[in-house]
This record gives structure tokens, C-alpha cells and sequence, in this order.
């Protein structure tokens, strides 16, 4: 027989437990997903303002608000509002947890000091604590207001409670970052250097929009960090550190990955070329082997060329040690990836990535230069390994200290 609701009054108790049970685990998944938000903010976020404790703090009061929802969940008689009620949790979490990912890499591996710099980056963690603030707003509701004839009652304090507690955890958020932010500019000043670039941020001055101005600094200190997975499993890293002066450049890369292992390099110097690999020191070669290995040039030609980012998304302007800058973000194409970091060859090989798909964060600052970018792209990885199902390559790149004198000096010289 098809299943049918349960008549009975221990059927109906055994019901009423169930639902309770299943709301309550709802909370707690809510109370577990702020709570690693906070614990992150509160330990990793340190920008250096008077306030940065008390930014964390605040974000312990969506924790409140989702463990009143384990106490009192939102139980309901009827089977479509409990389905819808569970569909509410469900959903809010779906939204909360990807955010809690996203901001743990931008505090650990991007830098920035601004938690939410635009509206994009804002609005998950907006509809995250709306829907929580729900879930707990018809708990509420249905402790103080009981009975079916107070149904619809019991929707309108609900959602009367809901924009009351999303507006006092929004505010005392907002407010303590925002008087962080201030506090910042205020400590450091409009000449503080940054290696990053200028850091005088003022009326009518910012960086360039997404879509505008982008070049490679004449000269810059390079740092770059590849690193592979398939199938989440590591197959290596790259660490590359270097300096670049026009189309000169020189650097040096450690590669511990599953083809390659030991210290290469590659440099030119006007028209003269050097490549350095584990076996040999510097030996002259040829200039079309190296001269598609400029990094920052390179990714601005190949991946962030005007076209690619006619397109694209706007995240605000964030700080990074001090230097305000514009983040930006594009998607990208595995050839275009590999063409823009042929560095990726050490953990790759040479497949060309032609199925692979990601996206690309890159920051411009003032003087409209590229000065950091981060990314990945991800695709079928039966190129790579038997049997392997899905691949995975990350690029973190920084540009600094551009447009200050360099000399690339030959190996050896």
C-alpha cells in the first residue's frame, strides 16, 4: 500500500519525535557551519586594526541564533510546511559551506584584509543568515504562538523575528568590520609603501575596472606556487621564485612532482637565452624555449588579453599589504592555462589540457598592473594516469616591486 499518514495518536507522537530529531540535526549542521566561520575569523584574521578580535566575535552571534533553533525548532503539523521548513535548512547550508570554503582561502592564500569587499562576495553570507534566521524565526514563533488557527500568525511573527535577528548579527558585523576598515586606513595613512604598489586610495581614485586598463609591471620580483592532484590525490608542487625587467627575465624553480625532481631554471637576457635542469648548471639554448616563460607578462597575454576579460565578474576592491586593489575573475581554458604557465609541463607532461575547465582571480592595483593572481582548472585525467578520473591544477602568482630599477644579470655573470 502506498504510505499514508499515520492516525494513530502513538503513531502521530512517533512522527512528531522524528520530525523534531531531523530539525534538530538541521540546527546543529547550522550551528556547526558559523561556528567554523567564526572560529576561522577569530584565529586567522589579522589585518592589524583596533578591532580585529572584535570582527570575529560578531560572527559568534549567527551561532546564537542557529543553537536557538536546536532548542526550538521549527516543528509544524502539516506535511508540506515541514517539507518546506527542511528544504529551508537544507538550502541554507548548501549556500553556508561553499562561503565558509571561500573565505578560508582568501584569509590563508590571497591576503586581503577586507572580508567582503563587494556585493558579490557579500550576498551568499547575506542569504545564508536570512535563511537561518528563518529557521529559527518559526521556531520561535511556534513556541510562543500554538494551535492551527494561528497559522498564518505564526508565519508573520516568524518572519517578523527572522528580519529582526538577521538585522542585529548584519549589523554588528558589518559595523565591526567596516570600523575596522576605517581604523586601518586611518592607522596607516596615504603614504605607507606596499610592495604591492601605491597605496593612496582617495576621492575619485581607484583601481581600474575589470574590463580596463591590465599590464605587466615594466619590472617585478616573481613568486609562483603550482601544485597537481588527480583524483585528490597530490602528484606534486612547483615553487618559483624570480625578478622580470620587459621581456628579460631570470628565475628559478624547486619541482618535487611525479615526473621531476630537483632545481630548473631559465632566463634571458636580450637576445641570449639559459636553461638550468637537476643534471646541468646554466647552458645556453635556444630563445623560443624560454621565451614564453615571463609568468606575469605571459598570463597577461595569453589568459587576461582583453577579450577574456570583456566578461568579466567584479568582486571590489580588497587590500593587500595596504595596496588597494580591484579583484577580478575569468573564467579560463585549459590550453590557455598551460599556455599562459608552461611551468605546469612538470606536473602535467604533455597533455594539453584540452578538456579542462576553471577560472582565474586575478587583483589589479592602482598603476593598473597585474600584481597578484590565483586560480585553477580541473578535467578528465585519463591523459595523465591509468585508470585516473579527474585532475586538478592550482596557480598562485605574485607580481611585486614593480616598476623599480632591475637589471636581469646573465647566469654566471
Amino acid at each position: 500500500m502506498p504510505w499514508q499518514r499515520i492516525a494513530t495518536p502513538a503513531g502521530r507522537l512517533r512522527e512528531v519525535r522524528v520530525r523534531r530529531l531531523g530539525l534538530r540535526l538541521i540546527g546543529l549542521g547550522l550551528v556547526g557551519a558559523w561556528g567554523l566561520a567564526a572560529a576561522l575569523i577569530l584565529s586567522t584574521y589579522r589585518p592589524g586594526g583596533p578591532l580585529d578580535v572584535v570582527v570575529g566575535i560578531t560572527m559568534l552571534v549567527p551561532v546564537g541564533i542557529a543553537l536557538a533553533s536546536v532548542v526550538w525548532p521549527p516543528l509544524t503539523r502539516r506535511h508540506v510546511t515541514h517539507a518546506a521548513i527542511v528544504a529551508l535548512g537544507l538550502a541554507t547550508l548548501l549556500v553556508l559551506l561553499p562561503s565558509i570554503g571561500g573565505v578560508w582561502n582568501q584569509l590563508q592564500a590571497l591576503g586581503s584584509q577586507t572580508l567582503l569587499p563587494s556585493l558579490e562576495a557579500a550576498y551568499p553570507w547575506l542569504l545564508a543568515l536570512i535563511g537561518t534566521s528563518l529557521f529559527t524565526g518559526f521556531g520561535q514563533a511556534r513556541r510562543m504562538i500554538d494551535g492551527v488557527t494561528g497559522r498564518r500568525r505564526r508565519i508573520r511573527v516568524g518572519m517578523a523575528i527572522a528580519a529582526a535577528l538577521t538585522l542585529l548579527a548584519g549589523s554588528a558585523f558589518g559595523g565591526a568590520a567596516i570600523a575596522n576598515e576605517f581604523a586601518l586606513r586611518d592607522l596607516e595613512g596615504p603614504q605607507v609603501a606596499s610592495r604591492f604598489g601605491p597605496t593612496q586610495l582617495g576621492a575619485g581614485v581607484e583601481p581600474p575596472p575589470c574590463d580596463g586598463r591590465l599590464v605587466a609591471g615594466l619590472t617585478s620580483h616573481l613568486t609562483a606556487h603550482f601544485s597537481g592532484t588527480i583524483d585528490g590525490r597530490p602528484i606534486g608542487t612547483v615553487d618559483l621564485t624570480g625578478q622580470r625587467a620587459g621581456s628579460e627575465f631570470r628565475w628559478l624553480a624547486y619541482v618535487a612532482t611525479n615526473r621531476e625532481l630537483g632545481q630548473h631554471g631559465m632566463a634571458r637576457r636580450g637576445n641570449d637565452a639559459w636553461i638550468r635542469t637537476p643534471t646541468s648548471g646554466w647552458e645556453r639554448t635556444n630563445l623560443e624555449t624560454v621565451v614564453d616563460s615571463t609568468l606575469d607578462l605571459q598570463a597577461v597575454r595569453e589568459a587576461l588579453d582583453p577579450g577574456a576579460r570583456a566578461a568579466a565578474e567584479d568582486y571590489g576592491i580588497e587590500v593587500i599589504e595596504r595596496a588597494p586593489a580591484r579583484r577580478c575573475r575569468v573564467s579560463v581554458d585549459g590550453p590557455a592555462f598551460r599556455a599562459s604557465f608552461p611551468q605546469v609541463a612538470w606536473l602535467v607532461g604533455d597533455d594539453d589540457l584540452e578538456h579542462w575547465r576553471g577560472q582565474l582571480d586575478y587583483w589589479v592595483f592602482l598603476d593598473g598592473s597585474l600584481g597578484q593572481l590565483a586560480g585553477s582548472v580541473n578535467g578528465e585525467a585519463g591523459g595523465l594516469e591509468d585508470e585516473a578520473i579527474q585532475g586538478r591544477l592550482d596557480v598562485f602568482l605574485t607580481a611585486t616591486d614593480r616598476g623599480r630599477d632591475l637589471t636581469i644579470h646573465a647566469p654566471g655573470a
